[in-house]
């Protein structure tokens, strides 16, 4: 039987335009517009910045654009961009059942890609739809996830990254197959980037990760060799982590059904498990006209891990962007005093307002056994509100706005998307971006299409 990873490779060497449904195609643009929005808003942060100085330093110019800039690097440093714009702002997708994941961390692989290899809008959707297969499906095996014994799942994005790569640059099934044993064997990201006080690498393993693949990929191409049995084999990945892989969910009914529908949007730039108790906080704050003061504690039933990871001591003292976003004693704070919860409450100024940390003690997270039997099919959570007057108001959701179930509309996406461009891009440049999105699969070149992504006002 050959190794998981080439069961993999060969499928995706396969994969063709004709065989993307129609909806999937409609899905890998709707991201493929999350994405640019978000990495227009990344342009503003101080880690994309020091970043992108580095990059002006080391990286060779070339034929892979920038997003929003315009600058043409090699495409191993305009992966590592373009992925880390995307990223920054925690505000890309969410994809989460034995392991979380951000599929659209991967997109900037078939970016770089297809304008190196001169290809068009078609091939690119292709490229989409495998990242979010593959990266999706590797959320998937491992029982329990990665992450619950320690490791960040960017481990896994370093397995997909070169598949999409590697099918981009039209590289055999063997070839790719290469390409993943070179980036998966020397890309094992610990969980430490996400626990405690969190720093700016929260937001930059993923697009190391992606950048991996594309560099591994471009070694595969001129014949470099990677481990077949990565994975699977012996002191492979299932070797050295100790959960249990199931890895025929990796090449079940690959083709017959297509994961990218399964994925969700943020409707908010935080940690995934934070959006349904920030919308059922909202919620309750809005419906009851509740003035801060009127507050005198927050009751959050949720699951154990958010407990662990989103509570923990540091997370009711942010003093950093990574840590706020982190923190569920923060966003729910900010919802308080600021009643909404956008990129604007984690600038510094907001961070630090007294206002909202005279809040933060009020809140009190209890994993709750029954909401955790639920999960990952649910994401359910239970707040109640505790009032200066004595009343207890509670609201319980099983899964927040942007969840596949609860989808973002186009419109919602599209106000999404000005936000996050509107203070880099003229109301004309905006409208220009998003017809030409919406036209990406019709592009005769995917650098045609990176040149309408370039904001027009200062960072």
């Amino acid at each position: 039987m050959p190794t998981v990873t080439r069961q993999l490779a060969d499928w995706a060497a396969s994969v063709r335009y004709e065989d993307l449904p129609a909806d999937v195609v409609t899905a890998c643009k709707r991201f493929l517009l999350d994405s640019v929005g978000c990495a227009l808003g990344g342009l503003r942060q101080h880690d994309c910045r020091i970043a992108l100085a580095v990059l002006d330093e080391i990286a060779a110019a070339g034929p892979a654009t920038v997003l929003g800039t315009g600058r043409r690097l090699d495409p191993v440093s305009a992966s590592l961009a373009n992925a880390l714009l995307i990223r920054v702002l925690d505000y890309n997708d969410i994809y989460w059942q034995q392991d979380p994941s951000h599929p659209s961390d991967l997109i900037p692989a078939a970016l770089a890609i297809a304008e190196r290899q001169g290809l068009d809008g078609r091939e690119l959707m292709v490229g989409i739809a495998l990242a979010y297969e593959i990266e999706q499906r590797l959320c998937e095996v491992s029982f329990p996830g990665v992450r619950e014994v320690g490791w960040h799942h960017a481990t896994l994005t370093a397995v997909a990254s070169p598949l999409v790569a590697g099918r981009m640059l039209g590289l055999s099934g063997e070839r790719i197959q290469h390409a993943i044993g070179i980036s998966a064997s020397r890309h094992c990201t610990p969980g430490s980037v996400t626990a405690g006080k969190l720093t700016m690498m929260k937001n930059t393993v993923d697009p190391l990760a992606t950048q991996s693949g594309v560099l591994a990929a471009l070694l595969a191409e001129k014949g470099y060799t990677g481990p077949e049995h990565v994975l699977d084999g012996k002191e492979g990945l299932a070797h050295v982590i100790h959960t249990e892989w199931k890895w025929p969910v990796l090449t079940a009914g690959l083709g017959e059904s297509w994961r990218i529908l399964k994925c969700g949007m943020k409707s908010f730039p935080t940690e995934a498990l934070t959006h349904a108790p920030i919308s059922a906080t909202l919620d309750l704050v809005h419906r009851h006209d509740l003035a801060p003061d009127a507050i005198r504690e927050v009751r959050i039933r949720s699951l154990a891990r958010a407990a662990d990871i989103l509570a923990d001591p540091s997370k009711y003292d942010p003093r950093t962007k990574e840590t706020a976003d982190h923190s569920l004693p923060y966003c729910i704070a900010a919802a308080i005093v600021d009643r909404k919860v956008t990129p604007q409450q984690f600038e510094m100024d907001r961070i630090l307002d007294p206002r909202i940390r005279a809040q933060l003690a009020k809140v009190k997270v209890t994993a709750d056994p029954e909401i955790e039997a639920a999960f990952p099919k649910l994401q359910k959570v239970s707040v109640t509100i505790v009032t200066t007057d004595g009343r207890e108001l509670t609201q319980k959701l099983d899964y927040p706005k942007g969840d596949p179930r609860n989808p973002m509309s186009d419109e919602e996406l599209a106000v999404k998307f000005d936000a996050l461009a509107a203070p880099v891009s003229s109301p004309a440049r905006l409208a220009r971006m998003k017809d030409a999105l919406a036209g990406a699969d019709m592009v005769a070149r995917v650098s045609d299409l990176m040149s309408d992504l370039v904001a027009d006002r200062p960072a």
